[in-house]
């Protein structure tokens, strides 16, 4: 069983920086997608990143491209959402989720054309991120 937990969530003024990370493990291939994925307050829940560990090429939804950064870890196991220029309307749980996703599946496209539970059966119980102005 895929075992997921996320970390660094805070509180920050706008323009400012965090880091998340999210240790995933227990999976039986040698690669697993992975997604970061956000809900705030009466909103749906939103994909804002996303990786195949195998490709290593990740894809950002148009809200956050150019100020987030995801990366990963091979060695331990552990992928990472840089956040920068963090605005107030990125205050949100930040979810990270994991799935046995085929690279053909495992795209912004995919991501944000299906619902987030549907695709993924692996999540993490959230990390908060507020950003003040």
């Amino acid at each position: 069983r895929i075992e997921v937990g996320e970390s660094g969530g805070g509180s920050v003024q706008a323009g400012g920086s965090l880091k998340l990370s999210c240790i995933v493990s227990g999976y039986t291939t040698k690669s697993v997608c992975v997604s970061w994925f956000r809900q705030g307050t009466g909103t749906e829940r939103e994909g804002v990143a996303v990786i195949h560990t195998g490709t290593g090429s990740p894809e950002y939804a148009d809200s956050v491209k150019g100020r987030f950064t995801m990366s990963q870890d091979n060695a331990k196991n552990t992928l990472y959402l840089q956040m920068n220029s963090l605005k107030p309307e990125d205050t949100a749980m930040y979810y990270c989720a994991a799935d046995y996703l085929a690279v053909s599946d495992c795209h912004m496209t995919t991501i944000q054309a299906r619902p987030a539970k549907q695709l993924f059966d692996y999540w993490g119980q959230g990390t908060q991120v507020t950003v003040s102005s």
